[in-house]
């Protein structure tokens, strides 16, 4: 019988080309379907909530594929991190009903941008973070922040070769959070356009570093001219934390061995 399983997964996103399978680098998509063939002997193709840019990490990245395989959760838990490198992890493995699906279904995504803001850069977390080594204007991108919450046209703040037809995102709200000298932006919203998370920090860096004045957010969001907002942020120090999904039935599970 054909079941539908969904994984959750977490991945350390440094060597990787992004999640979707491409022709010039290997991605968390093609060692997760590699991975899957040798468990099921069958080529299967593993669908996730959404593509993650080249050296963007992930606690929770959302995904699913169809098997006619016998398995329990747990077996297809063990078996993917018996497969898997290091910097990749399954976390969980739920069967879910055949109308799920990773991508369309979800109804919330949530990110994590990490900035290192002091004279000297981290050793031990350059891969997770972009540094930052002057002063920063909290209070400024506090502000700046809030023109950025609610539903808009988010065309400034989309990557030029973004090939989504629709430019209008919900942002449900956007936290910052200092912490000694780290700088989290947490962004939550029914969904991104490529590169937009990382153009948005990228704009409130500019007002962290008072080049740009946090009213001047406002301005260009509703310009709608990519060139008008901040640098693209880079990947490193984004985190896909959590994607969300309307309650449903469990299909029924089987039992673990």
């Amino acid at each position: 019988m054909r079941q539908k399983i969904k994984l959750v997964i977490e991945f350390e996103g440094s060597a990787y080309h992004g999640w979707q399978v491409q022709p010039n680098g290997i991605t968390v998509q093609e060692v997760l379907q590699n991975c899957l063939q040798k468990i099921t002997k069958k080529k299967t193709t593993v669908i996730g909530s959404g593509r993650t840019d080249a050296g963007v990490h992930a606690e929770a990245m959302q995904a699913h594929f169809i098997t006619d395989s016998k398995m329990s959760e747990l077996e297809f838990m063990k078996a993917f991190n018996s497969l898997l490198p290091h910097d990749i992890v399954v976390k969980d493995v739920v069967f879910v009903p055949m109308d799920f699906d990773a991508r369309r279904s979800a109804i919330r995504k949530t990110y994590r941008y990490t900035i290192l803001n002091r004279g000297y850069p981290a050793a031990l977390f350059y891969r997770r973070c972009m540094f930052v080594p002057f002063p920063m204007d909290i209070s400024g991108m506090r502000r700046a922040k809030q023109y950025l919450v609610g539903e808009h046209d988010f065309s400034a703040f989309r990557a030029s070769n973004c090939e989504a037809k629709n430019p209008i995102r919900k942002i449900h709200k956007i936290d910052l959070i200092k912490e000694g000298d780290f700088i989290y932006l947490i962004f939550e919203g029914n969904g991104f356009l490529k590169h937009m998370v990382r153009n948005l920090v990228g704009t409130l860096v500019e007002v962290g570093r008072r080049r740009m004045k946090a009213a001047e957010v406002r301005a260009i969001l509703e310009s709608k001219d990519r060139n008008r907002a901040g640098p693209t942020a880079q990947p490193q120090g984004l985190c896909l934390v959590n994607v969300a999904y309307p309650k449903q039935k469990s299909p029924g599970r089987r039992k673990n061995k």
